[in-house]
């Protein structure tokens, strides 16, 4: 199988998984409207998805570090879906909180798995592995879009249509694990080629992440409620503020990957957040329509070092990759949502746009961090000498 056919259709698949984080940012209006939920109450909902996903991403990703665990594809695809489906059933807040957790744990055991898949499928590409990305990105786009089409014209009730995309991931992982696999069976086998552990460059690009992260779903979080209050009320501004700030993403992942095959990812990241604080804060105070090309360029300014973090941290951690993409796609992505809550009651106590604003210094602090880290040397394997047979 063809290396871009199977990054296009693990691309494919991330981007169905990934509907359901951007599901839960995209119900959060639905459930102010319908069910009278304050700010804060309404991003505990944002915090269930976040807080197991946060907490379940490394251990999977050190489970996969022990065993190839190819059948959490299709199984982690299918519960992500299952528990956005019945988050709108029941008008139990606790139950409500119970099925985006489920569905949190699904995405946290799909990220690790599908990083070490894909990273075998790229064969070290950067662009390969950017590709990648876009589809989870690409699935976050989609999300406000999906829920408006499903929910906005009926009501929560409505939720369990959107198992539809779980459904086509795992159609399409299947065939993708099982070609690889045949491929992996016909190559000579390779030495390691595994260097030593970078881990304190791996805790400060981590915590880079996590600065990233709050940034990110904060704004995800919120910006849709943010967007109507600018435009006098209009929902569906609401509605394009949360798709263009998951649709630049697709821009800046794509970005990302071709600049590090020019430039070394670290010089890359730490240009895109000197972008992304100066994006921010047009969000945040920019008057108008013009608001909607900060959130834009806030986007890709975020996304150009996505996937470019991921490799990195598995390059830091080289004996570690399952680990490593645990906690580069998954914990430190995760950490963004607890803080979700405390803006929420700070936009209750004060103003929205106050609760925003400490968010400007978010990618400040990753820049700074990333102006610590080393580009790290990559060993690339080497093809094991047969077997010497005396006479």
């Amino acid at each position: 199988m063809r290396r871009n056919t199977s990054i296009s259709l693990l691309a494919v698949g991330h981007a169905c998984v990934d509907i359901y984080q951007g599901a839960v940012a995209a119900l959060v209006p639905f459930f102010v409207a319908e069910r009278d939920y304050s700010y804060a109450v309404a991003s505990g909902i944002v915090l269930a998805a976040s807080l197991l996903s946060s907490v379940a991403q490394p251990v999977f990703g050190a489970l996969t570090d022990r065993w190839a665990m190819p059948c959490l594809l299709p199984v982690s695809t299918l519960l992500g879906g299952a528990g956005i489906a019945l988050s709108g059933l029941s008008g139990s807040y606790g139950l409500t909180l119970v099925f985006v957790a489920i569905s949190g744990i699904g995405v946290a055991a799909y990220h690790p798995e599908s990083a070490r898949v894909a990273r075998l499928a790229s064969q070290g590409s950067h662009s390969a592995m950017s590709w990648f990305s876009l589809g989870g990105n690409i699935g976050f786009a989609l999300a406000p879009i999906m829920v408006s089409l499903v929910v906005g014209h009926g009501s929560l009730r409505r939720t369990p249509v959107l198992v539809l995309p779980a459904l086509v991931g795992v159609a399409l992982c299947v065939p993708v694990l099982q070609m690889l696999g045949r491929r992996q069976a016909g190559t000579s086998p390779m030495s390691t080629g595994v260097g030593a552990d970078d881990v304190a460059s791996f805790v400060k690009l981590s915590l880079a992440v996590v600065f990233r992260s709050i940034v990110f779903t904060g704004l995800s979080t919120f910006i849709s409620l943010y967007a109507q209050q600018r435009m006098h009320g209009n929902t569906t501004a609401g509605t394009i503020a949360l798709f263009l700030l998951f649709l630049g993403g697709a821009v800046g992942s794509v970005l990302g990957g071709s600049l590090a095959n020019r430039f070394d990812r670290v010089c890359v990241s730490r240009w895109s957040y000197l972008v992304s604080i100066v994006a921010v804060a047009g969000v945040i105070y920019t008057p108008g329509p013009a608001m909607f090309l900060f959130v834009a360029l806030t986007s890709a300014g975020l996304y150009v070092p996505f996937s470019l973090q991921v490799t990195l941290g598995q390059d830091y951690l080289p004996s570690r990759i399952g680990t490593a993409s645990g906690v580069t796609l998954g914990l430190t992505v995760s950490i963004g949502g607890l803080v979700s809550p405390l803006l929420g009651r700070l936009a209750d106590s004060t103003s929205l746009q106050m609760a925003l604003t400490p968010l400007i210094a978010m990618p400040a602090l990753s820049w700074l961090l990333f102006r610590a880290l080393p580009e790290p040397v990559v060993l690339k394997p080497q093809p094991v000498a047969p077997a010497r047979q005396d006479a």
